[in-house]
Formats: C-alpha cells, sequence, structure tokens
C-alpha cells in the first residue's frame, strides 16, 4: 500500500533535514548547489510555500518552511526528485540520492521561530565549512546573509524574522547578528535537534495508535511547541485519521466522492469525470480534489492519476476547492 499522506495544513511550520543516501554527498559543487537553489526557489513559489531559513551542506540539507497551498510532502517530493534525477544525469550515476524519508519537526512559530533560524543558519559553521560569522555572512549557500541584505534570494522571506528583533531594518540586521553570535556559545542546542530529527517509525498513523496504546517513542515525537501545542496536533492528526479511516471502513471512495458533488452541482456523474474548463466543471473537480485529499486520505499523486491530470492542478484544485466547501457550507458526508 502506498504511504499515507503526511498530516499538514496552510501556515504550519516545518524544520526539515534532508540527507544523502548512506550519508554521502549529495552537492559536489556549486553548480549542484545552484541548480539545487533555483530549483527550490521554483517548487516554493509554485506552491506558495514561506522559506525562513537554509543550509546546504554537503551530504545534507536544512529547510525552515512553512506550508501554503500545497503540503509539505508534496513540495518535498518535487523538489528531491527534480534534484536527484538531475544529479544522476549530470554526473552519470544511477540509484537513489535521498535517503527514503526525510525528517522533520513540525514545529511552534513562538516561541521556536527565532530559535530554528539560528540553529540552521548556524550549520555551516558547526559543520567546518566556514570558520567565522563574517564568512557566514558571505557564504552563499546559507540564507543568513539575505537577512543581513548581502544576498537577494526572492523566494526567502526575511520581514517575518527581522520583524521580531524590531520595526527599523538596520537596527533588527544588528539584533539579529547579535543573537545568531549567542547561538555560538549555546553549542549544538540538542532540545532542537532531538525527536523530530530522528527518523519516524512510520506517520501518523502509527503516533496515534501508539498514543492510544499509552507508548510514547521518541522516534515519533516529531513535535517542536509546548503542551498545549502538542496536544492540538496531536488532536488534529487523531481527528484526521478518524474521519479518513471511518470513511475507508464505510467503502466511500472517489466514486462516491463523484456522486456527491454531482449531486450538490446538479451534474450528471460522467460530467465530472470529464476534462474542460466550463466554470461549473472546474467547481465540481475542485471540490473533489479538495474532499479526495482532506476526506479520503489520498495523495495528490494518486488524485492525479485518477483525475488524469497534473500533482500541480490537483494542489491548485484542492485550494479552490476548500475555499467553494467552506462559503457553502458543503461536506463530503452529510
Amino acid at each position: 500500500m502506498p504511504r499515507q499522506a503526511r498530516i499538514d495544513a496552510p501556515g504550519a511550520c516545518h524544520h526539515i533535514i534532508c540527507r544523502g543516501i548512506e550519508r554521502r554527498k549529495i552537492f559536489l559543487d556549486d553548480t549542484d548547489r545552484d541548480r539545487f537553489l533555483l530549483r527550490l526557489g521554483q517548487v516554493l513559489k509554485k506552491s506558495s510555500t514561506r522559506c525562513f531559513a537554509w543550509a546546504l551542506i554537503p551530504n545534507h540539507f536544512h529547510l525552515l518552511l512553512q506550508t501554503g497551498n500545497t503540503p509539505i510532502s508534496d513540495v518535498m517530493r518535487r523538489l528531491t526528485t527534480g534534484y536527484a534525477v538531475e544529479f544522476n544525469h549530470r554526473h552519470n550515476r544511477s540509484g537513489h540520492l535521498f535517503q527514503n524519508r526525510y525528517k522533520s519537526i513540525l514545529c511552534q512559530m513562538d516561541p521556536y521561530l527565532l530559535e530554528l533560524v539560528r540553529y540552521i543558519h548556524l550549520n555551516p559553521v558547526r559543520a567546518g565549512i566556514v570558520s567565522t560569522l563574517h564568512e557566514l555572512r558571505l557564504h552563499r549557500y546559507c540564507g543568513h546573509g539575505q537577512l543581513l541584505g548581502d544576498r537577494r534570494f526572492p523566494w526567502q522571506e526575511t520581514s517575518e524574522v527581522l520583524g521580531r528583533f524590531g520595526s527599523n531594518e538596520r537596527d533588527a540586521r544588528c539584533s539579529y547578528e547579535n543573537f545568531l553570535a549567542d547561538g555560538l556559545r549555546d553549542g549544538n542546542r540538542p532540545d532542537l535537534t532531538g525527536g523530530g530529527l530522528v527518523r519516524s517509525a512510520g506517520g501518523w498513523e502509527e503516533v496515534v495508535a501508539a498514543r492510544r496504546a499509552g507508548i510514547f517513542l521518541k522516534s515519533d515525537e516529531r513535535i517542536l511547541g509546548d503542551s498545549d501545542f502538542v496536544e492540538r496536533v496531536l488532536q488534529k492528526a487523531e481527528e484526521h485519521v478518524e474521519r479518513t479511516c471511518a470513511n475507508r471502513a464505510d467503502g466511500f471512495d472517489l466514486e462516491h466522492a463523484v456522486e456527491r458533488v454531482a449531486g450538490l452541482l446538479k451534474m450528471d456523474v460522467a460530467q465530472v469525470w470529464r476534462h474542460g474548463k466550463e466554470p461549473l466543471l472546474v467547481k465540481a473537480r475542485s471540490l473533489l480534489c479538495y474532499w479526495a485529499t482532506s476526506e479520503l486520505g489520498m495523495t495528490e499523486t494518486e488524485v492525479a492519476t485518477r483525475l488524469g491530470i497534473t500533482q500541480s492542478s490537483v494542489s491548485r484544485s484542492a485550494v479552490r476547492g476548500e475555499a467553494l466547501a467552506a462559503a457553502n457550507g458543503w461536506k463530503l458526508r452529510d
């Protein structure tokens, strides 16, 4: 069976680390790094994903991302798959480039955003790629210089971070730089690198099942936040799992969702399956994509295959479908 999609939502913040298979290098030269950043920028723009911090290390990379209109799992798949194909072609190799599953922490924005920005941007220092903060500021493959105004990557968000240091940009940058310097004295911060950076045992279903059984495995702790935040995330995950599992247990599948969409929009079922740009058909397909991914637990790739469209089209349609369902008070099942 295909792995279920990760629980995610617009506005969720994720610290992501992705390593090369067997910890091998995934960047062999600056051309590799430049091509990766070009692809990253394209993927972030298309998915409306915000990036607060990033750093490229020879055998892995760090990203601090906030979900936009596309689930982070899909963002990462587009990024890593496309880069791996290009890397293999350029270096005349074959096979997997990355570990099978990237590692992530679902993060509470307050108070951890700045702590994670600092941790990620200090990685080139800790890895010995640069020796000083001055060298880090000039380093091409880390988001630190962008926050200080030395580099321009239009896809990196700076106002959210600098705004937390003050309203005056110059003073904010100075405070941020001092904040980073303080981080060098704090060491590796295991409280930021544990749990979520340990490989998950396999998806939110397993997290919920373990929780119900009274088992709390460190390898499943992928949340960084206070107790209330952790409880809300787990509750949301549990509700999502219960809803999708209930739908599947009742035999409710994509065909049933098509019938529901057709009934609400007063269309023939066959029309919903058709391709076209007529306004009514666009509404129908949008609603179907939203319910398929959010209520039936289908991945965007699965939906795309069934509907004969691209994955990015499913993503865009689901966003429209969510707004349509909310505006009309429509639910997949009464």
